[in-house]
């Protein structure tokens, strides 16, 4: 539909005080790394402009209103932040979206409000979104329409970054890299200063990886120090000092982590050996007796997936988080440590429609395939952390939910805190004492009753009793 109407745009345009969630996001996943020219594609106020400057990022900002003389030049990356909402006109939104295409080079982030927003606009019925009293457009997107509108007009295969921002690669082995940094990161190096701690950097990679790096994997000022050794004398090196359980547990993590990443990377459209990123060829060489047999093994993993029993099976069979006949539910902690078919699970879900910020607790649905992540911010400090917001992807529907907590004044909260933690989670031992100590009270005699805020404070009034802290003691008389 294309209408003649005049909104106030610049009317959408807010200050900031700090950084838009897109530009965190994108940070956060090295998208505006130091080297890479941005552009600020319908910038508003320029305010992430002037706070990525402020980084030491080489960034510029246009925008038809309040910098309508910025530079418009190709450069590394383009940030479209909540642009595509505020057009009436979808010609003229879907024209936008493509020049801010031309105009990267690399890659494309796009963000946008999404439809369970909608109760934060109001407006009239206009074209295909509303139009406020203010005059302003709203178009709100579903997640999984994002996403589908983006590759359509870019012609490239789209990744989620989180709900409501997707970055479009110009460069395949961009995206890949990005993919396999989310799914099997880097490992960390140890600082070198001397031969001595160089070794020590060099045997610790091996213990975490499995497996020795190549020269090009390795930081120049720890190559620097090891460079007058012969290959032969660093392999015998590593031999007599690294541990060689922790070098299998290491290699175990590895050879999970490929299957992770070509499981999830079938989704896009699996490429040749030559196109993964030079840490995971490492990985499938050491790994695998060939890139088919991995490719093999990823694809059977995918199909356990499908599968329910194998599915409750590995819930079963998972050393970390709280298992309920419905769902299992894991911190964000101990995410890695669960069976790669549930790991696998939560990323499925993540490719969807993203994986939110913030968020504390991840709970996999056992009947059907849903993944929601839950945000308890206050889950470290508080005895029974109240939720504040859910994020929920069917993956059957491929639809996307968010519900919040905010204004509720009744909100669920948690017990048994220690369960949904790894067993050698530091704080297991103290949560697990309030737990038990609860229990001795009668608190969890009446289980129904204590999942909310309310019905929680009852209890605790019924059997004289008050928390200080994460210690149980008794109600001081009235």
């Amino acid at each position: 539909m294309h209408t003649s109407w005049s909104t106030e745009r610049r009317l959408t345009a807010i200050g900031r005080a700090n950084l838009s969630v897109p530009a965190r996001q994108a940070l956060a996943d090295r998208q505006l790394a130091n080297g890479r020219s941005v552009l600020d594609y319908g910038c508003g106020r320029g305010d992430d402009v002037r706070s990525l400057q402020r980084l030491g990022c080489d960034i510029d900002g246009w925008d038809p209103h309040f910098r309508p003389g910025g530079p418009l030049k190709p450069v590394d990356v383009v940030l479209l932040t909540y642009v595509l909402n505020v057009i009436e006109d979808p010609v003229e939104r879907r024209a936008t979206l493509s020049r801010a295409w031309e105009l990267a080079t690399t890659v494309l982030i796009v963000s946008a409000r999404l439809t369970w927003e909608k109760s934060k606009v109001r407006g009239e019925d206009f074209g295909d979104g509303l139009l406020t009293s203010r005059r302003t457009f709203q178009h709100l997107f579903a997640a999984s329409e994002l996403r589908a509108y983006v590759e359509e007009v870019t012609g490239a295969r789209v990744v989620h970054a989180a709900p409501g921002l997707v970055y479009a690669f110009k460069d395949e082995a961009a995206r890949l890299a990005f993919l396999a940094h989310r799914i099997v990161p880097d490992a960390e190096w140890l600082a070198s200063e001397d031969t001595t701690s160089a070794i020590e950097a060099l045997v610790d990679y091996v213990e975490r990886r499995g497996r020795p790096p190549r020269l090009d994997e390795t930081p120049r000022e720890t190559a620097e120090l090891l460079a007058h050794f012969k290959p032969g004398e660093l392999k015998r090196l590593v031999r007599a000092s690294a541990d060689p359980e922790a070098v299998a547990e290491g290699a175990k993590r590895s050879t999970l982590g490929t299957l992770l990443y070509l499981a999830v990377e079938l989704f896009n459209g699996r490429g040749p050996f030559g196109s993964l990123p030079l840490s995971v060829q490492l990985d499938v060489r050491a790994f695998f007796s060939s890139y088919r047999e991995a490719c093999r093994r990823s694809d059977r993993l995918l199909l356990k997936l499908r599968d329910d029993s194998y599915v409750r099976g590995a819930m079963n069979a998972s050393p970390v988080g709280k298992l309920t006949p419905t769902a299992l539910y894991v911190h964000r902690r101990a995410l890695d440590r669960m069976p790669t078919v549930l790991r696998l699970y939560e990323h499925c879900a993540s490719i969807v429609a993203g994986r939110p910020q913030e968020w504390t607790v991840v709970k996999l649905r056992h009947l059907g395939r849903a993944v929601s992540w839950l945000d308890y911010p206050d889950f470290d400090r508080d005895p029974h952390p109240r939720i504040l917001s859910s994020y929920l992807v069917d993956l059957q529907s491929l639809e996307a939910s968010h519900t919040s907590y905010a204004h509720s004044a009744n909100r669920p909260l948690l017990h048994r805190k220690h369960e949904f933690l790894a067993p050698d989670d530091r704080d297991v031992p103290r949560y697990r004492r309030l737990t038990e100590a609860e229990v001795r009270a009668g608190l969890y005699d009446h289980p129904q009753l204590i999942g909310t805020e309310d019905g929680w404070e009852a209890e605790l009034i019924r059997c004289r009793r008050q928390l200080r802290g994460h210690r149980l003691v008794r109600r001081a008389a009235d």
